[in-house]
């Protein structure tokens, strides 16, 4: 049985509590905790990428990596539980080759990461990115190398150290968004020949140590991109089908699939195509058709909410509304079978070399030059409630869900976790056209990119616009309506909180319960604190709670079972035994006392107590 179609992250089944009016709760989910659960998916670990900054005035950090401290918050907080990703950039180790101690500072730097997280027993992606000076074809490090076996020597000695001698847990990725010439500057086959440098270098190191060294790619920007830019009408074009072509004509090992997506959409990998079925699924047919694993992991490798601009505030101030659309995002790449995911990215962007500012992370800072000046963002917080996550998820055969609320509840042990979100796309209308427009025919597909175009998606919006009167088919009219629907539902979600109606049952005796939550009252450096704590009877085996889920809110409650207190019996005074008169004169009698300051001490006492230790 494929559990995946009946997992439901909420459910509707219909248990009352107690009198309430139709008005007042409009989601009821009941868990039950005897039901059966599944290991938690690996999608659901709190994974993310190290980058940050781009600027580092310690000339030995890795300028591409967030902060020393910000790092080491992370550890302390969360611990490394997931996957991380952070890029190797040649380009800069090659720019130290004059001074080996710094040099070799840097290497140090980057090898202290990767062995903490390996140490941790997770998975490094590191992504292999830039042509050391003097090796590119351009003097640029985003260039492809003019000598292709120069490149795989170099590259060669780094795997060998860190996976063939010190045994890291690292898969690589070769270069990174190599479809954009922003990143990398060559034509798609001099990419290829770039991967097949690599991948021979890895082949070589597996024969001679015995061991497998996982290697994949391309990390495109999207998953139907390519170096002319492509679109999801012709994916049989895009940069990863002709990756895995060329790996299987050239027997070159690839051992995971990558690629960005950026995008407001919680639900962008459940995208169709013209082949009828889902992004995902169309890229495991492609590795079925070339003798690849269909279940070879795919892995999501740089995503965040994002509407195409750097510096967003829903990213800042309102980071809450980015933070709600995590667990959002997560439960979709669940449901339509990723298997890895790294948010993107641990730190913002800025004061940077390249002029670049983003503000894509889950920590902000202030360019200073001496000492740390910077804080989390809610974002981070929504990270702190995936780590305490349970080791086991619910399943449920129910069917129904909601647009926008959902539910991850986990267990370890008699320990409950149970997240509750509740996000709205801001752009759901642009966003449910994006996902369905594979599924008209040519002319159809025209004529929507058409109105894409044009100013008449916003007056169909607005109604300014009939979609009846409009020159479209059926199918089309239908598509916009349904887009329409959704659009006029999320506004009217989007100003009031969601009532739900919350039940557990198939426990027993008392429990404490601890919630955690973002709303809209925390966008920067928010506690990470309980908001509710206290103690809850569970009677007759069942428990039951309203919550008011404001629009991009995030909450986790964790149930413990109350230890149960220890009955002490009271202590019987014994009776007091009867004392015999005591006879005539015997109360004059008494013995003699010797005080200790003149006690006479035998010789042999005085000298050992002379020689014990004070």
């Amino acid at each position: 049985m494929d559990l995946k179609k009946y997992f439901i992250i909420l459910g509707a089944i219909f248990l009352f509590f107690g009198p309430a009016k139709a008005e007042d709760v409009d989601l009821d989910f009941t868990l039950d905790a005897s039901s059966s659960t599944i290991p938690l998916p690996a999608i659901f670990s709190p994974a993310i990428d190290l980058s940050g900054r781009g600027f580092n005035s310690e000339l030995t950090w890795p300028q591409e990596l967030a902060s020393r401290e910000v790092i080491e918050r992370w550890n302390s907080d969360i611990g490394f539980k997931g996957m991380y990703r952070l890029q190797y950039n040649l380009w800069e180790i090659g720019q130290l080759k004059k001074n080996l101690q710094l040099q070799r500072k840097l290497l140090a730097n980057y090898e202290s990461v990767i062995q903490k997280i390996s140490d941790a027993g997770q998975i490094v992606i590191l992504d292999i990115f830039s042509t050391p000076q003097g090796q590119g074809k351009v003097l640029d490090k985003k260039s492809s190398p003019v000598d292709p076996k120069a490149f795989k020597a170099l590259v060669k000695n780094y795997i060998r150290h860190l996976s063939c001698e010190k045994k890291y847990n690292i898969w690589y990725e070769v270069w990174t968004a190599p479809d954009l010439d922003t990143f990398f500057l060559g034509r798609q086959q001099e990419y290829f020949g770039l991967y097949r440098a690599v991948a021979e270098a890895v082949r070589e190191l597996e024969s001679e140590y015995r061991i497998h060294i996982p290697l994949g790619g391309p990390s495109s920007s999207w998953w139907f991109r390519n170096s002319e830019g492509n679109t999801v009408i012709t994916p049989e074009k895009s940069l990863i089908y002709e990756l895995i072509k060329f790996c299987y004509h050239y027997k070159l090992p690839l051992d995971f699939i990558s690629w960005h997506a950026y995008s407001t959409d919680p639900r962008a990998e459940k995208e169709m195509t013209t082949y009828n079925k889902t992004s995902v699924a169309l890229l495991r047919d492609w590795l079925f058709y070339f003798n690849f694993p269909k279940d070879m992991p795919l892995i999501v490798d740089e995503w965040n909410y994002d509407s195409g601009q750097n510096i967003l505030p829903e990213r800042k101030d309102k980071a809450y509304i980015a933070g709600s659309f995590i667990p959002a995002r997560l439960r979709h790449m669940y449901e339509a079978d990723i298997n890895y995911q790294l948010f993107f990215s641990l730190e913002d962007f800025q004061d940077n070399l390249e002029g670049v500012a983003r503000s894509v992370g889950a920590f902000w800072f202030e360019p200073a030059e001496t000492g740390y000046t910077g804080g989390n963002k809610a974002i981070y917080n929504v990270f702190r409630m995936l780590a305490k996550l349970g080791t086991a998820m619910y399943i449920s055969p129910s069917k129904i869900s909601d647009e926008f609320v959902g539910i991850i509840a986990t267990r370890s042990e008699d320990n409950l976790a149970i997240l509750i979100y509740n996000y709205i796309d801001p752009d759901i209308f642009r966003s449910f056209l994006s996902r369905n427009i594979a599924t008209l025919g040519d002319g159809e597909r025209k004529a929507l990119l058409d109105i894409f175009k044009s100013d008449a998606l916003e007056k169909i919006k607005r109604k300014e616009v009939d979609i009846n009167a409009l020159q479209a088919s059926g199918k089309t009219k239908n598509l916009l309506k349904k887009s329409l629907d959704i659009f006029e539902s999320s506004q009217r979600l989007v100003e009031s909180p969601r009532q739900l109606k919350l039940g557990i049952k198939n426990l027993k005796n008392d429990y404490s319960y601890t919630r955690y939550s973002i709303d809209s009252a925390c966008g920067l450096n928010c506690e990470f604190a309980p908001v509710e704590e206290k103690i809850i009877t569970f009677n007759e085996g069942a428990y039951g709670e309203k919550l008011a889920l404001k629009p991009y809110s995030v909450h986790l409650i964790i149930l413990k079972p109350k230890p149960v207190e220890l009955q002490v019996a009271p202590t019987l005074k014994p009776e007091e035994p009867e004392v015999s008169p005591m006879p005539k004169g015997a109360a004059e009698k008494k013995e003699p006392v010797v005080e200790a300051a003149n006690a006479t001490v035998p010789e042999a006492e005085q000298n050992a107590t002379a020689a014990s230790p004070k």
